[in-house]
């Protein structure tokens, strides 16, 4: 009986004219142009400089800025009033105040202040430029520090240099950390949204009412339905992994097999979830809406864009049922760390009980009327 089931379904998939073309379309087109727009570095800040001192060491200051590639030098004023004008047109986002004797206090205090003014109405460039700013004129300090420090003293031997090395992203890509993200998302989507629409598809149709007449059990129903997206997200995943490879040069440093058997764990238990909407919705745009709704709570729980330990406490109790939330963990773990099974027992454990869960609900939450 199973087979003529997965027949039907898979009949029914390829005779709809738009869904074929969309799984593979869709990841694709979203490998492929995500990465490059969804990218939280904040570059081309418009900065304002006020230069009262106009030294050598200010204006090595203003270069170095400029050279980091984050700033974008618009124009630089003689006071502050009129830099700040310009903030209030939304044509600035940051001031860098120089004050006079800026070289002078440095030389003979070691030591002079600056100002950064900052326009935290978009709180991305506001926010970020100060930080960053902050950032290259504590290099700059240190630099001139050491630079004062070698004329004043003589070294014997060898200089101590630090040199950072970070583990697991070593460029520090931020696109090696959203692509996984963006592959979950694809996979949400595809395995979430479609089998949501599928059995209240039928009611609409009528075509359910020949299913229930029938001597099939409920399991058999629900694994049928559940089969056609264990292929789609296996082949949204091997589209991910060659795109990514291809135009990025992103390739899992962890076991592949692996990867594919928790991708297994996380469409069965999220294509249970959504059979489960489908099978309480009464028409496709409820089922829908219900789907949007638990889609975009479980995004913004999981971690999947921000750090899931800044949440909250109580955000990440809520957070913990979230499949998404183990699954962007795993996907991480084995793109950008190589994970073996044995580091992510706790994810396995999780996504298991959560696609038994899901899976035996769908089962239960289906009913015959004959």
């Amino acid at each position: 009986m199973l087979n003529y089931l997965l027949k039907k379904e898979f009949l029914q998939f390829f005779r709809n004219p738009f869904l074929p073309k969309f799984v593979v379309a869709f990841p694709f087109m979203a490998m492929l142009i995500f990465p490059l727009v969804s990218n939280f570095d904040v570059k081309n800040i418009n900065l304002a400089v006020i230069d009262n001192d106009k030294s050598n060491y200010s204006r090595h200051l203003v270069e170095k800025i400029i050279a980091s590639g984050h700033f974008k030098l618009c124009e630089q004023f003689d006071s502050y009033s009129p830099a700040l004008e310009e903030v209030e047109k939304e044509k600035i986002d940051v001031i860098l105040e120089i004050p006079p004797f800026f070289e002078k206090n440095l030389i003979s205090e070691q030591q002079t202040r600056l100002m950064i003014s900052a326009n935290a109405i978009n709180i991305m460039k506001g926010g970020m430029g100060g930080a960053y700013l902050q950032t290259i004129i504590s290099e700059y300090n240190s630099a001139l520090q050491t630079q004062m420090l070698q004329t004043t003293m003589s070294f014997g031997g060898e200089q101590i240099a630090v040199k950072p090395a970070f583990r697991f992203n070593q460029t520090l890509n931020y696109r090696f950390f959203i692509i996984p993200a963006i592959l979950v998302m694809m996979m949400s989507i595809l395995c979430g949204f479609l089998p949501a629409l599928n059995i209240v598809g039928e009611k609409e149709s009528g075509t359910i009412e020949q299913i229930n007449v029938t001597p099939i059990k409920k399991f058999t129903f629900i694994l049928s339905k559940l089969t056609p997206y264990w292929v789609v997200g296996f082949l949204v995943l091997t589209i991910a992994i060659i795109v990514a490879r291809v135009f990025y040069g992103f390739a899992p440093k962890g076991n592949i097999a692996l990867l594919y058997f928790f991708i297994f764990l996380y469409i069965t238990g999220f294509s249970g979830f959504g059979l489960i909407i489908s099978n309480i919705a009464s028409n496709v745009q409820q089922a829908m809406f219900i789907m949007f709704f638990f889609l975009l709570t479980f995004v913004l729980l999981s971690g999947l864009f921000m750090p899931f330990d800044n949440m909250p406490v109580w955000t990440q109790m809520i957070g913990h049922i979230s499949p998404l939330k183990y699954i962007i963990q795993v996907v991480r773990l084995i793109f950008l760390k190589g994970s073996g099974f044995l580091e992510m027992l706790p994810q396995f454990f999780a996504l298991s009980a959560l696609a038994v869960g899901f899976n035996a609900w769908a089962v239960l939450s289906y009913r015959k009327k004959n």
